[in-house]
């Protein structure tokens, strides 16, 4: 039960202020893995407070050699798998299925995420809260305060759902209060405690304003040409009820946000690159849909929004209403584009709402209508339904869905409907899953992502997973991992397409938390056209079975020095290819200095001919303090013969109000000929950016 604290906090790592003395207590955490229930030399305790306007968490980690505490962040969202880190789990709403997620490395980073699905917890929500850490000469210690303002909740609900978890990294051990088995995932809400005594938080008015302010100055090279603009636009969202928000966007700006990752296609079909633009990410679980769909099939993706032939696409304003009403999930969205050169201004709209029927089954609707291109008609509406249980055959998880859409609008003739169904069963010995899709030709979303139309899709996968607790094995290995995983694709008129079957005989994750992989593919595709994979080497049609194998050596992630080697060799349509990526990172002690290096090389031999793909990341950053942050991003692909940089500089003032500069240049080689001459600048810009928000 939490506390009540009657004098301030202090939020500064050092649990020493009168308040923390009236907290509610969590004597110890539990081991969770790698030995379920076994004691533990990392005693942890947590203390809970309310005092109205905040939930705050202190917490204690002992640690019996303090000095080997595992830190390589202090980024937000920065990634924490190799950092001592503590994480809290919040189900305000009580439904077991929506959770909020809160994680603290000892270097006071901070990543947080909203979500439903127990087996992912996505990093793309960017809350207001804090956190202060502070190293001690028995472990670490941490505060963190969570505003009620940044949580919706139902009003005077005095019990939620609640857990914490503490990783220690070098020894890659998890302590956790509740859901201590190794089949219980911490995003799983139904094996979470409760915590009582937060019936007195308070969310305020609700109303929260965002305005923002900037300056950029853009620059081309070729021609040339100088452009200084200033521009301002503004946030409001206000709460039309304790759990529901709607939110007014004016003159939309993503000028801080990170630029993608650039991927190396092989395939005859498009990449999927994912959403990091906060307007989008916050509230974007009330949107997902279906289950087993990942990548293949989403019905509503926001980068369709605001971003159309390779261009931003700017943002004349928009709506959204998120959130939750008792059993009802809503996700509203309405945006209004402005004009550029490839398309006209368009209205896009995608509506979403979840039902539960109670904390195993919910039930969906999604509906999207509009097209980017600004000339053509597009609808799309589809249902779902998913059944999730944690007490299968006692304490085992299993999941159940099926889904189905139909689109409408501008469409060529064809099937317009696609529909699905998953079955899953994951759990720590024995994974397993079974997947049907199936997606006509002329099912087109244009506010989704369908990179396959026209296809049956079959997969399934079987992973044995057991963990040797005798013998030699026992000393060295941490958990073996056996895969069967078989996918086929055919055409609606039932001829194969394509098959695979990724098998991995040897994969063994070791104690010290090395890993060791090797994997053997065999492939089938079907081309009825040409498909030119490299520039100027074009596979002509026909069938292709070929073979690939794979050798992966990763060290663990807990070290200052992390390396990856990954190799793909065998047969590849009509002849041979070699895939090869390395990386390389270096964290000096408590994270301020990160370094990361990627190089990845594809050589392909074929009859039609040669072809090098070739692909180079460097990072850089520096952390001055968690609410500090300098970072350098630098790509190079041979493809576009482009040179990318992206630097960054963050300062979080206070949590909700954000200082940026970032710079971006570009350079590029002049010819293919002249590969290796001196790179030439394309373009340059630079942005000053401040947001403030205000809350009531």
């Amino acid at each position: 039960m939490a506390g009540v604290a009657t004098s301030p906090v202090k939020l500064d790592g050092v649990l020493d202020e009168t308040a923390w003395q009236q907290a509610g207590v969590i004597g110890n955490l539990t081991q969770q893995s790698p030995r379920p229930g076994a004691p533990t030399s990392f005693a942890t305790e947590v203390r809970v407070l309310v005092d109205g306007d905040t939930l705050y968490l202190g917490v204690t980690c002992f640690d019996p050699d303090p000095s080997k505490i595992a830190v390589h962040t202090m980024q937000r969202d920065g990634g924490m798998d190799g950092d001592d880190a503590i994480a809290v789990i919040l189900d305000p709403f009580g439904d077991r299925t929506t959770g909020y997620f809160f994680q603290v490395n000892a270097a006071g980073a901070r990543q947080d995420g909203v979500y439903t699905d127990p087996e992912e917890i996505p990093l793309d929500w960017d809350g207001i809260w804090d956190a202060r850490t502070r190293l001690t000469s028995q472990g670490w210690t941490a505060e963190i305060a969570i505003p009620a303002k940044t949580l919706r909740f139902p009003r005077g609900r005095g019990v939620w759902g609640f857990n914490v978890e503490r990783w220690v990294a070098r020894e890659r051990l998890v302590l956790r209060w509740n859901g201590t088995t190794l089949d219980a995932r911490l995003g799983d809400l139904r094996r979470a405690g409760e915590l009582a005594g937060v019936e007195g938080l308070r969310q305020g008015l609700g109303l929260s304003v965002s305005p923002y302010g900037l300056v950029k100055s853009t620059h081309d090279f070729s021609p040339k040409d100088t452009q200084t603009k200033a521009d301002a636009g503004l946030d409001v969202s206000y709460n039309l009820g304790p759990e529901l928000a709607g939110v007014l966007t004016i003159n939309t700006d993503f000028a801080e946000t990170e630029v993608d990752t650039r991927q190396i296609n092989l395939t005859r079909f498009p990449l999927f690159y994912p959403e990091k633009r906060q307007f989008f990410t916050d509230g974007a679980n009330e949107f997902e849909f279906g289950i087993g769909l990942a990548e293949e099939f989403i019905p509503f993706f926001s980068r369709r929004v605001g971003l159309y032939g390779g261009e931003q696409v700017p943002l004349l304003g928009g709506v959204k209403l998120v959130g939750r009403q008792g059993r009802w999930g809503i996700g509203v969205l309405d945006v209004q584009t402005d004009d550029i050169r490839q398309a006209p201004g368009s209205n896009l709209f995608a509506g979403r709402v979840t039902f539960d029927v109670d904390q195993h089954l919910r039930v969906g609707a999604i509906a999207t209508y509009g097209n980017p291109d600004g000339v053509h008609d597009n609808s799309l509406a589809g249902v779902d339904a998913t059944w999730r249980s944690s007490t299968f055959r006692g304490d085992k998880n299993l999941a159940v869905g099926a889904w189905a859409v139909g689109s409408g609008g501008d469409l060529p003739d064809g099937e317009r409907t696609g529909y699905g169904f998953k079955i899953d069963y994951p759990n720590d010995l024995w994974d397993i899953m079974f997947t049907y899709k199936e997606f006509g030709d002329a099912l087109d979303p244009a506010l989704g992502f369908l990179p396959r139309p026209g296809t049956h899709s079959y997969a399934s996968g079987v992973a044995y997973q057991p963990r040797p607790k005798q013998g030699w094995w026992a000393g060295w290995v941490r958990q073996f991992k056996f895969e069967l995983e078989p996918v086929v694709v055919t055409g609606l008129n039932g001829t194969t397409q394509s098959w695979s079957v990724f098998t991995a005989p040897v994969n063994v994750e070791l104690q010290s938390g090395e890993d060791i992989e090797l994997n053997w593919q065999p492939q089938f595709e079907r081309l009825d056209a040409p498909f030119e994979i490299a520039e100027g080497v074009v596979i002509p049609p026909g069938s292709y079975r070929f073979d690939r194998y794979r050798v992966e050596l990763k060290t663990s992630e807990h070290r200052a020095w992390q390396i990856t080697t990954e190799v793909w060799l065998g047969t590849f349509f009509t002849g041979r290819m070699t895939e090869w990526e390395q990386t390389v990172s270096y964290t000096t002690p408590g994270g301020h200095l990160q370094l990361g290096l990627l190089l990845g090389d594809i050589f392909g031999y074929l009859p039609q001919g040669d072809f090098i793909e070739r692909l180079l990341q460097l990072k850089a950053v520096y952390a001055f303090a968690p609410d500090l942050i300098l970072s350098c991003y630098a790509q190079y692909d041979n493809d576009s013969n482009n040179l990318g940089m992206n630097s960054r500089l963050r300062w979080t003032i206070r949590p909700g109000t954000d200082f940026y500069v970032v710079w971006n240049h570009g350079w590029v080689h002049p010819s293919d000929e002249d590969r290796w001459s001196a790179l030439k600048p394309v373009n340059d810009q630079a942005v000053v950016k401040l947001r403030y928000t205000w809350r009531s």
